[in-house]
């Protein structure tokens, strides 16, 4: 069979089996990686990849299946196996699929890699961060190629192919002088090419300079309420919570805190939140939602004001509420009018937040965890970085008390966001 018949098949013997309506969607791609381990060059591979997801309701009842395997007796069984998966389980009337619309196919990024470019950009980031940071001791990096295509196919006609092909840098470093030694950090970022230097993409550079600094780390002098600058590559540690409440699961379950909030301000009126899997900015996104729909880029939260929920079409049924245009994620948080430094220079005391590590927040956001990676600011200037310090506070007060939005952001390619500066949080 061809690619694009293997979904098409699928789903014509599960309605001749009795199903009432049926999605399928059939992945095949390549992926090509070099790796770099204890600064020497380990292991360059190829690997292809391929699997089908079916999803079938019959009565109500839904079935859903991964296998990774596409010959025709593997696919048949698989056919047989969803179809009896589905006969078993609980009924529940939201269950569907998408509804028909035109067929279109969608391309982004390239079908093959640049294999000598990638290599030399590779040996590049190793000379440069021995270079420029003696002392910080790369321990892995790893450069990939990935490219496939998708066909997504369900028994209400919708047909959507979708290929794409992107690159993919992470590092993983400490630093060491002496007898003195870092905490562990990582970095990456996506692109559409590797026409620049590693260490210029996402917050590398900043990153491998602040592992230097980190060999030596202070207590904070005492237990104090200030503010706390959150960097871009910590962000989602606290926006994370905002957007589980605006979820299928949150809704569905009743325990959303916004449910009753739909055009109104939830957050400061400074912070605006956007969802744009179609924008040339960045090198993820995609074009079709998980559950069959055409993706559309959508503003979540615009000057403090919530414009949507993140619901899939099954939660939207489960709910009566609106179905969102998209999956989430690609997430933009727009840049604000304050130089980072000046954020800085307005911190009497605080911390600025390279990362955080902590538990899930309570239900009414409550939070509480370490700040690793991070500094200690006082009177206006970064002091020193410091060693395992608390930070807490509740997220929904936090994002009510923004003070700051930096000019500045960093791509990482699936997600761009500036630094956020909030006040009242208690360090210690």
């Amino acid at each position: 069979m061809q690619n694009q018949d293997i979904p098409n098949y699928c789903i014509e013997q599960l309605i001749k089996a009795g199903a009432d309506k049926v999605q399928c969607i059939y992945s095949s791609g390549e992926k090509k990686e070099l790796n770099v381990d204890a600064g020497e060059f380990s292991l360059f591979r190829t690997n292809a990849n391929h699997g089908i997801s079916m999803m079938v309701i019959k009565d109500q009842k839904k079935g859903s299946l991964s296998i990774n395997k596409i010959g025709k007796d593997n696919i048949d069984e698989a056919i047989s196996t969803v179809l009896n998966m589905a006969e078993s389980s609980m009924s529940d009337d939201a269950y569907d699929i998408s509804e028909f619309q035109e067929a279109e196919s969608f391309s982004k990024g390239d079908k093959e890699p640049a294999l000598d470019i990638m290599y030399d950009r590779m040996e590049e980031f190793m000379e440069y961060s021995a270079n420029t940071f003696p002392i910080t001791i790369i321990e892995q990096a790893i450069l990939d190629f990935s490219a496939g295509t998708s066909y997504y196919r369900n028994s209400n006609g919708v047909s959507f192919d979708e290929t794409e092909g992107s690159y993919s840098f992470s590092a993983m470093f400490t630093s060491k002088d002496g007898k003195d030694t870092s905490s562990f950090n990582s970095a990456g970022f996506s692109s559409l090419d590797i026409d620049f230097p590693f260490y210029k993409g996402g917050s590398i550079h900043r990153l491998l300079k602040e592992s230097a600094e980190h060999v030596r780390t202070k207590t904070v002098p005492k237990k104090f309420t200030g503010d706390i600058i959150v960097t871009p590559d910590c962000i989602m540690s606290f926006i994370g919570f905002i957007l589980g409440n605006i979820s299928d699961y949150r809704l569905i379950a009743g325990t959303s805190l916004f449910r009753e909030h739909i055009n109104q301000k939830i957050i400061d009126e400074s912070l605006s939140l956007h969802s744009k899997p179609l924008s040339d900015s960045l090198s993820g996104g995609y074009f079709v939602t998980s559950d069959g729909h055409k993706a559309e880029d959508l503003t979540i939260i615009d000057n403090g004001i919530l414009q949507s929920f993140l619901l899939s079409l099954y939660g939207s049924k489960k709910t009566g509420l609106q179905r969102v245009s998209n999956s989430g994620g690609s997430l933009i948080i727009d840049s604000g009018e304050t130089p980072l430094e000046d954020m800085i220079q307005s911190v009497n005391e605080g911390v600025l937040l390279s990362r955080f590590s902590g538990g899930s927040p309570s239900d009414n956001g409550d939070f509480s965890g370490v700040a690793k990676n991070s500094f200690y600011i006082e009177n206006g200037e970064v002091q020193y970085p410091i060693s395992e310090t608390m930070v807490s506070g509740n997220i929904i007060d936090m994002f009510q008390k923004v003070k700051h939005i930096s000019q500045e952001d960093v791509n990482f390619g699936d997600e761009i966001f500036p630094w956020i500066q909030f006040e009242g949080i208690t360090v210690s």
